[in-house]
């Protein structure tokens, strides 16, 4: 069990704000942090990893890492930190950024060729792709077994494909090792596929906690389908008014009513939602 019970002060740009989070974590549980920029997510990973101070309480099983003033260092906490810019050394290959963290070979191996990277460990990190360099960053956080993964936004900067790919590959180890993992993330598909529990910050404070499905199937009444975007553009034609709306990375054009083309504004975001009780899948 993992028992987090902090506070602080943080600065951002709506003015001062507190980190509030009093929270238990199940061990083995993969929990997505969501939210606004700005809300505390980073910094709540940086407090666990020992990067940042607070007062309050952080407990793992029965190892205390913050226990007021006091603070374990972050050498001492058996983590994984995984970044979204890799971190990775540039003058070592491939394995020796592993072997860095900790002399075995035999793990060094195992996680390799999990992440299909064994044929490139002499490679320096310059000479690989984003999606390469993501894995070496995430064996790397393996290599001492962590009781505890963190992952700011680890995928953010990939191509779908190999997003796809290394969401396989971070469940599998996620899974072999037994890890609690907390990985903060803005994609609802990914959320969906790896997170056992969603946890939504706003202003410091958790405001929705929940599975998946709970928190990000967001329908109501008899709608079956529900997605937020922004909204990009009315466009008056003829006798009708259509309103341009970026859902994720697609747009999408919603036949409105005059009433709703005087009501909503350009920037907002929006919900577009269907009743459709039978829809195709192509």
């Amino acid at each position: 069990m993992i028992k987090i019970d902090i506070n602080k002060k943080l600065y951002g740009a709506d003015g001062e704000m507190d980190l509030d989070i009093h929270l238990e974590i199940k061990e083995g549980e993969f929990i997505a942090l969501t939210g606004q920029s700005g809300s505390g997510k980073t910094t709540l990973l940086r407090i666990l990893a020992g990067l940042e101070d607070a007062a309050g309480i952080v407990q793992i099983g029965n190892d205390i890492w913050l226990d007021g003033k006091k603070a374990l260092a972050p050498q001492k906490r058996k983590i994984g930190f995984v970044f979204q810019d890799y971190a990775l050394f540039a003058n070592m290959s491939v394995e020796d950024n592993l072997l860095y963290v900790q002399k075995d070979r035999k793990l060094v191996k195992h996680l390799l060729e999990i992440t299909e990277l064994l044929q490139l460990k002499k490679r320096l990190p310059n000479s690989l792709s984003g999606g390469q360099k993501q894995r070496v960053s995430l064996c790397r956080a393996m290599m001492n077994r962590p009781k505890l993964l963190l992952m700011d936004e680890p995928l953010s900067a990939l191509d779908p494909a190999m997003r796809s790919k290394l969401q396989n590959e971070i469940l599998l180890l996620h899974k072999e090792f037994g890890t609690t993992t907390i990985m903060v993330s803005h994609d609802p598909s990914e959320i969906y596929r790896l997170a056992s529990r969603v946890l939504v910050l706003k202003l410091g404070h958790i405001i929705n906690d929940g599975t998946p499905k709970e928190v990000l199937l967001q329908t109501s009444g008899s709608a079956k389908f529900s997605f937020e975007g922004e909204l990009l553009e009315i466009i008056e034609m003829d006798v009708i008014f259509v309103a341009i709306v970026a859902i994720g990375q697609q747009l999408v054009e919603v036949v409105i009513s005059e009433y709703e083309a005087k009501n909503l504004k350009v920037g907002e975001s929006v919900r577009v939602s269907t009743k459709a009780f039978a829809p195709t899948i192509s």
